[in-house]
């Protein structure tokens, strides 16, 4: 794979981007950064039409980036009617309805040219004051949550939508949300591999192709460093111990739990040294620039082994998959039902 460092730098990037549509500043600076992903949030949707045809425009850019979006059910969904609105995960209570759900999800993505749903999450809902996974999770039990998580990320791929688990290595016993703060996890590595290891390891055994990680500091791995910075927890626990070969993708880099402490661009040069391999951008359409100009800067000056991020590069572009089983139409009325059932099971 023969790339400029420019282009190699933006080959690790998935950003947001500002509006509904693509103004001619918006595409000319994707065109300049050549990120190979996008995010879409619910400032980018207004209907369905609306949504295919900036699907359709992002795809026909020169990176041909993949879109993705947030699409869990509940508190996280970044689009409105005419698609379903789908309870939390907690509600689908069996492996059959969680399958079902992920496919369901997946068809309807699909059918508005979405290729990536940051879903499902492998959280464990561990501890009732955390205010940031509670019923986003799809148990209080680890293997719960490993076997109805696991049906949700089959259920997508079968309806040919790339799932990722999240957040590596475990995001369900916090007490901060990292959008504000650095939340710690002061478990024991024995502790954290009888609860929070227990579905990323079925995860991996699945061949889950999209694995997020957490800004989160988990003392026992990694006294020093959060999750999405640390070389211990993604490459030696994530890569070496678990055996995982998909990509590793960052939680949004903008989040305070590191931009408290590290601009974006040294952010995301820590993370690509950590092991990531992509990373997420999601709010400053400015901070994917400079994301980009100091990974470029890091590849020149060799901070960056310009070889790993091709390996980076070769697991990104693997992922990319044909979408099958779409619904032409919204709403579904047997994904209406399914919703219904789900929502009486309560």
């Amino acid at each position: 794979m023969t790339m400029s460092f420019a282009e190699l730098a933006g080959s690790t990037l998935i950003t947001g981007i500002p509006g509904a549509r693509l103004d001619a500043a918006t595409r000319d600076a994707l065109r300049r950064i050549r990120p190979s992903g996008v995010i879409l949030f619910k400032r980018n949707f207004e209907s369905l039409a609306q949504l295919r045809e900036l699907t359709a425009e992002l795809h026909e850019l020169p990176s041909r980036p993949l879109v993705s979006i947030d699409h869990e059910g509940g508190r996280v969904m970044r689009v409105g009617s005419p698609f379903t609105d789908f309870p939390a995960a907690r509600t689908a209570g069996d492996a059959s309805t969680a399958e079902a759900l992920g496919r369901a999800m997946a068809r309807e993505l699909a059918s508005a040219g979405i290729d990536i749903d940051f879903a499902p999450v492998l959280d464990v809902d561990s501890n009732p004051a955390n205010p940031i996974i509670g019923d986003r999770a799809f148990s209080s039990s680890a293997e719960r949550v490993a076997e109805l998580a696991t049906a949700f990320a089959r259920g997508m791929r079968a309806a040919g939508i790339i799932p990722c688990g999240k957040h590596f290595p475990g995001h369900g016993d916090t007490d901060r949300d990292s959008h504000l703060e650095l939340p710690v996890v002061n478990k024991s590595r024995a502790e954290l591999d009888a609860v929070e290891l227990v579905p990323f390891r079925a995860a991996v055994r699945e061949g889950i192709p999209l694995l997020m990680t957490a800004h989160v500091l988990y003392p026992a791995l990694d006294p020093e460093h959060p999750a999405t910075l640390s070389p211990s927890i993604l490459r030696d626990l994530l890569r070496c111990e678990l055996g995982y070969e998909g990509v590793i993708v960052s939680d949004d880099l903008e989040m305070r739990a590191l931009s408290d402490d590290l601009p974006v661009g040294d952010a995301a040069v820590a993370s690509l040294r950590a092991g990531c391999d992509w990373l997420l951008v999601c709010n400053d359409f400015a901070n994917t620039d400079r994301a980009a100009r100091r990974i470029e800067g890091a590849l020149a000056s060799g901070e960056l082994d310009a070889d790993a991020l091709r390996d980076s590069a070769r697991r990104v572009a693997a992922l990319r998959v044909e979408p099958c089983g779409s619904v032409a139409d919204l709403p579904c009325p047997e994904h209406l039902a399914l919703r219904d059932r789900m929502l009486a099971r309560g």
